[in-house]
């Protein structure tokens, strides 16, 4: 299976971005040895669809509400975004984690409501500093797995050391593999053959000067890139770095 580059705009954007950033991706998307998939904000996911019909860019939203609609102001149901273009959505960000209180419970349940509405779950999991310089990790991404991924889970996990989000570090090739090669073993425990198969996305300040590293690495099925993503020619050459054929023994 084909590398994923998923692009995580967070909470940047405005329609005077859309064709600059999106434009040059639709005509580039075709020649590419990946998957590509935009993330932008909801309030532009209607007419990024517009803009990417016809084209090799999948788009996906950044968070769904667990319910399916009623009295919630301010939520987003996961079969909103469906309707507005997406077809795939980023849960349990650290950014969500954190700054939400979003437990791996309530991770879970927004999962279950994606694939109910036809969406594609990228599943975020990723440990503090603290936790890497004390040797848990493993231990944590373990622990996250099992409680936000459901069963029947059929999608994306994305990881995401928190250190590395937004701060320009990334950690060393060596620790990426371990992380991957122990979140691909979580998979293979719980999910059989489908676990073999599913993408494991490493993110966490990834720029066209490390891309190629970062995902030549075993077990590293592409990558969700931050700010990077918000400019068209760092996207494409993240995504141009990615291997053209699976890496023996990985997943998607």
């Amino acid at each position: 299976m084909r590398s994923l580059i998923a692009g995580n705009w967070k909470m940047n954007g405005r329609m005077a971005d859309l064709r600059r950033i999106v434009a040059p991706l639709g005509a580039a998307a075709g020649q590419l040895g990946c998957d590509l998939l935009i993330c932008p904000p909801a309030t532009l996911l209607a007419p990024a669809a517009r803009l990417l019909d016809g084209t090799a860019v999948a788009l996906g939203g950044q968070d769904c509400s667990a319910l399916a609609d009623g009295a919630h102001t301010g939520e987003l149901a996961a079969g909103m975004l469906h309707d507005a273009g997406a077809r795939w959505v980023i849960l349990g960000h650290s950014e969500r984690r954190a700054n939400h209180g979003e437990s791996d419970a309530a991770v879970r349940a927004k999962v279950l409501a994606a694939q109910a509405a036809g969406l594609a779950p990228i599943v975020c999991v990723g440990e503090h500093e603290a936790q890497r310089l004390d040797g848990q990790a493993v231990a944590v991404v373990s622990g996250q797995l099992a409680g936000s991924l459901p069963d029947g889970f059929a999608g994306v996990v994305a990881y995401e050391p928190v250190w590395a989000v937004g701060t320009g570090r990334t950690p060393g090739e060596a620790d990426v593999a371990q992380t991957h090669m122990a979140i691909r073993a979580a998979l293979v425990a719980r999910f059989g053959t489908a676990g073999r198969g599913m993408r494991i996305l490493y993110g966490g300040s990834v720029k066209p000067c490390n891309a190629a590293a970062l995902l030549a690495v075993p077990e590293v099925g592409g990558a969700l890139v931050g700010g990077a993503s918000l400019d068209a020619e760092d996207f494409l050459a993240i995504a141009r770095a990615a291997p053209q054929l699976s890496k023996a023994g990985q997943g998607g």
